[in-house]
């Protein structure tokens, strides 16, 4: 690559940008926009391709639907009832509180499909539950929440799937399927491991809740056990597509929060409202630049160059699998995620294609890969949403998310590995790929 070139120039001030702390939509626009003066070709591309992006493609809607959906959750009871219903049935174990709080986040994921949502909802609430009376440090109790909060974006719905699809024209209904095995797969390992802690460090064992309590805990549960089922239910029978579905599980976490338990306010809502606008704003910018960037990306044919490159490696499907999952966890230690599913993602999608790598198999890596990236240090993402949630040191947080990052990554070997454990219930649902 020609250092002085526009394109070079242009990644040179994208980064420079980036690390002087402007937003990295803000600083994919700004260096797009110096290439395409320095290569001499019309500037109002620049408004085109964030229009065609951000209008043209009607699965966007989804995102601030679901970051509503999650909002309107935290602040309603809704997450106080699930932590009650999962305590029923697994805090009488050993370390049960930790079982809890992975047990509490597969149920949550069917319903934000955001593993920031997750964490700064239901983890606030787990981080006070597990360190009261000292039953579990601060640094174990803050780690679990932060490797627990990724299982969220894996089982479906999921915010990182429908930005996948939305670069790749891969199937949200299929992808969505298919991350529901590799969600659970994480979760087991998580348990396993929380299991063998748990014995070598004596954590304790809580209160069995009566059997005579378990049917009221979970009537009382039921309006937030549904969510998934309406949110889901609706997209795989037809009934709505998934931003549709998005609009419906906004609307029903309102309704259960207001209505029917009425721990929602006008001042409630209208916050929720806010926080959910910033973030989807934040959200958008980051997509607009994608956006712009990738157009510049195509005009300079990288992904062309990218695969012939790889193909000249003479690689294998599992072989290129396995150099992406290199690649992903590396850039997932100082990238952020969405960043990496639309600037990265999109140059290697060509060349797994050209290998015969399912989409919705190479989907489900790419997301995990990603997820795993907001527990790995020295960038993880909600490894500093902990921090400031636990008021613990980040040395202290890692040493305690180490372990669990290892067995999820021997996770998503496995996924990796078997594209079955990814394409089995999607293929059952009537998926052909």
């Amino acid at each position: 690559m020609n250092v002085a070139s526009p394109f070079s120039i242009s990644i040179v001030a994208i980064t420079v940008l980036a690390f002087l702390g402007l937003p990295i939509g803000h600083a994919m626009i700004a260096g797009s926009i110096l290439y395409l003066l320095l290569a001499g070709l019309d500037i109002g591309t620049v408004a085109e391709q964030i229009l065609n992006g951000m209008y043209v493609n009607y699965v966007i809607l989804a995102v601030p639907l679901f970051i509503l959906a999650a909002e309107l959750m935290n602040i309603g009871s809704m997450s106080e009832r699930l932590l009650r219903f999962c305590d029923a049935f697994v805090g009488r174990f050993r370390g049960g509180l930790a079982h809890v709080n992975i047990l509490q986040s597969i149920i949550f994921a069917g319903m934000s499909g955001s593993a920031i949502a997750d964490a700064a909802g239901t983890g606030r609430m787990m981080q006070l539950m597990m360190t009261k009376d000292g039953k579990y440090t601060p640094s174990f109790a803050a780690a679990l929440t932060a490797v627990t909060s990724v299982i969220g974006p894996i089982i479906p719905p999921s915010i990182p799937m429908i930005v996948y699809a939305l670069v790749s024209d891969a199937s949200i209904g299929y992808l969505f399927l298919g991350g529901v095995v590799p969600g659970l797969l994480m979760a087991l390992a998580q348990m396993v491991l929380v299991a063998a802690i748990a014995r070598r460090r004596n954590f304790p064992v809580e209160p069995p809740i009566p059997l005579r309590r378990l049917p009221g805990i979970t009537w009382r549960a039921i309006p937030v056990l549904m969510m998934p089922v309406v949110l889901l239910g609706g997209i795989y029978t037809g009934v709505t597509t998934p931003t549709e579905a998005a609009a419906v599980a906004a609307a029903y976490a309102l309704l259960v929060s207001a209505v029917f338990y009425r721990s929602v306010g006008l001042a409630d809502l209208y916050r929720s409202v806010l926080v959910s606008a910033r973030t989807s704003a934040s959200i958008g910018m980051l997509l607009a630049g994608a956006q712009v960037f990738n157009y510049v990306v195509t005009v300079e044919n990288v992904p062309a160059s990218v695969q012939a490159l790889l193909t000249s490696f003479d690689l294998s499907p599992l072989g290129f699998l396995i150099l992406v999952n290199i690649l992903l966890l590396l850039l997932g230690c100082v990238l952020e995620g969405t960043t990496i599913l639309l600037v990265i993602v999109p140059v290697l999608i060509p060349t797994a294609q050209a290998l015969g790598i399912d989409m919705v198999h190479f989907g489900v890596v790419v997301v995990v890969n990603i997820m795993l990236g907001l527990v790995t240090p020295p960038y993880g993402l909600l490894l500093f949403i902990m921090t400031r949630i636990a008021e613990v040191p980040l040395k202290a947080l890692v040493v305690d998310v180490l372990p669990f990052l290892y067995v999820m990554i021997a996770a998503l070997a496995a996924i990796t590995l078997f594209p079955d454990l990814v394409l089995w219930l999607p293929r059952l649902m009537g998926y052909e790929g």
